[in-house]
């Protein structure tokens, strides 16, 4: 009796191990031909995706000249102005136009866009009128440059804006049509935007 139920014994051993890897061979084949589980989070898209058009590049040379004229005439206001209204404004441009820089330079530098190191020559001009003038006149001119500016290049903040399609250059846009609407807003808070200065404005809008 003691070699039958030996015996049978190892039968069922055996008979389990056939069916194991019967049942190993199949699961492997049957997962053959699939793609491996992923091991980790998925990749996210790269950066700056989408074609770069000639708008796009204008744009990224307007952010960069905006900030280095801007960033002076803030500066300027903290010394020249006489209105505390002024000088709250010329630190929102400092603040504002210092984080943009820094944001399409370092979109121009992943895009392979060159732009300019200096502000245009009539920008120029226009920190030299800000360092000569003083108190109330400052403020004013302050005003009219700087609210003339803002506005202009909002519109062409739009339609890069609701144009574009790369990723980069659309990121830049909604920053920069977020700063530049703020610096209105702090412009505008000052009292002193005049008629003259949004007519100039609207005469630039394609009709």
């Amino acid at each position: 009796m003691t070699a039958v139920a030996v015996g049978f014994v190892a039968v069922v051993a055996a008979a389990t191990t056939w069916f194991s890897f019967r049942n190993s061979s199949a699961d492997e084949s049957s997962t053959a031909g699939l793609p491996a589980a992923a091991s980790g989070p998925a990749v996210p898209q790269a950066a700056g995706t989408g074609a770069v058009t000639a708008l796009d590049k204008t744009f990224l040379t307007k952010v960069r000249q905006a900030g280095l004229w801007e960033i002076p005439a803030g500066r300027l206001a903290q010394t020249n102005a006489s209105s505390e209204a002024i000088k709250r404004a010329g630190m929102h441009l400092l603040d504002g136009h210092s984080k943009l820089d820094q944001l399409v330079r370092e979109d121009s530098e992943a895009l392979h866009v060159p732009i300019p190191d200096q502000a245009t020559a009539e920008q120029q001009g226009w920190v030299e009128q800000l360092r000569n003038a003083r108190g109330s006149a400052f403020d004013q001119l302050f005003v009219d440059l700087l609210r003339s500016s803002h506005g202009k290049v909002f519109i062409t903040i739009g339609e890069v804006r609701a144009s574009t399609k790369n990723s980069l250059v659309r990121r830049l846009a909604t920053q920069a049509n977020t700063t530049v609407q703020d610096h209105m807003d702090v412009l505008e808070d000052t009292g002193l935007v005049t008629d003259a200065t949004l007519d100039d404005v609207a005469s630039t809008i394609p009709k």
